[in-house]
């Protein structure tokens, strides 16, 4: 599957303000960052640096305003791929940014976990956030029904970059397999020194086997056989790294709503399978298993579109009352609701409980027929 990203850096460019882009490893943010060097005016000299270059490291742990000053005179687009590895960045760049307004400065992070306490207080007010995420079902070229064609696919495989663009399934298979294995625990395991990964990926497949479903921190602690701290912590660092999105119950305080419960959806539904090694057909499949695939699925590319309008949008939840009657996805925009069920195969939905306690909600059914409707 071919496709072209909505987003564009350019779009995005402010003069004194750093543009923060954090997402996952592997979901293009290098590419995007490249496209953009390329699109400049080839009078504007710009660097890429990354990272894990030590004279980087060492120019910015030195703090000295003097040599980070001299260094951006020489530019006027400076783009360090993967800042989180550099020490002392939010304060070296805002040294950089008050100093010389002027310059467009990028920096990429495959970690809130890391780059989040770099830039956040130094460079408050002085920087814009983006999320990259897998690539979204309204980026994916072709026509509507030729992507629904490939759904099957996206719901096994998921929609990271080189994902789509390989052919073979035996070796998406293999590149999903590489990417959990060797890219995405990595920013945990470096920040945190994380001694036990067997019981990180305890909890991982532990919620990967309960996608769409609501599990409490002691039903975790049991199923790893760890105590309901540790998994406070490791949900937290997984959420920080992209893997993993918890989802709150939404609730106006009436009597009859469930408030505390949690949810957990995968950023990407390919990266969940590959956890737990499930890459069968749908129909060979336990129909629990699809439905929720698809609603994890569908869940990601409506926050994909929501964050896409505010990167700072966070109003998107689920509903249930204490009769266990639920809502899929509730999505609250300047105190609109609107409620949806997502349905992998057809049945009647009715949101009656819902509407007794939001009558002015607007109510929806997403299905493998409509869902370009809500995506696109």
């Amino acid at each position: 599957m071919r496709f072209t990203r909505k987003f564009k850096i350019q779009d995005f460019i402010t003069k004194g303000r750093v543009l923060v882009m954090y997402g996952p490893r592997r979901v293009g943010k290098t590419t995007l960052v490249k496209q953009y060097l390329d699109s400049l005016n080839k009078a504007i000299k710009s660097v890429y640096l990354t990272g894990d270059d030590f004279d980087l490291q060492d120019l910015f742990r030195s703090g000295s305003k003097t040599k980070l000053i001299n260094f951006a005179n020489q530019y006027e687009a400076i783009i360090i791929d993967e800042a989180q590895m550099i020490p002392n960045i939010g304060l070296g760049v805002k040294m950089i940014i008050d100093e010389l307004p002027n310059k467009n400065i990028i920096l990429t992070g495959s970690s809130a976990l890391l780059l989040s306490e770099e830039v956040g207080s130094p460079l408050l007010g002085r920087h814009f956030e983006r999320k990259i995420l897998p690539i979204s079902f309204s980026d994916i070229e072709g026509s509507d029904f030729n992507k629904k064609n490939n759904l099957e696919s996206l719901l096994i495989y998921g929609s990271y970059p080189e994902i789509l663009l390989t052919n073979d399934n035996s070796e998406k298979e293999m590149r999903l397999k590489e990417i959990v294995k060797s890219y995405l625990f990595k920013d945990a395991f470096i920040k945190e020194g994380i001694k036990s990964s067997e019981i990180l990926i305890n909890i991982v497949k532990t919620l990967a086997f309960n996608i769409g479903r609501e599990i409490s921190l002691n039903e975790i602690a049991r199923n790893v056989n760890t105590d309901q701290k540790t998994v406070i912590k490791y949900i937290d660092i997984l959420e920080k790294v992209f893997i993993i999105k918890k989802i709150y119950a939404f609730s106006n305080n009436k009597g009859n709503e469930i408030r505390k419960n949690v949810k957990y959806y995968f950023y990407d539904v390919g990266i969940r399978n590959a956890i737990v090694s499930q890459f069968q057909s749908l129909s060979n499949r336990d129909s629990k298993d699809s439905g929720h695939l698809f609603e994890n699925y569908i869940f990601m590319e409506m926050y994909k579109k929501e964050i896409m309008k505010n990167p700072y949008f966070n109003e998107i939840f689920f509903w249930r009352n204490k009769n266990g009657r639920e809502v899929d996805i509730v999505i609250v925009n300047n105190d609109k609701v609107k409620a949806f069920e997502c349905k992998w195969k057809d049945q009647k939905v009715v949101f009656t409980n819902f509407l007794e306690n939001y009558p002015k909600a607007e109510t929806f059914v997403i299905s493998k027929e409509n869902m370009e409707e809500f995506l696109n």
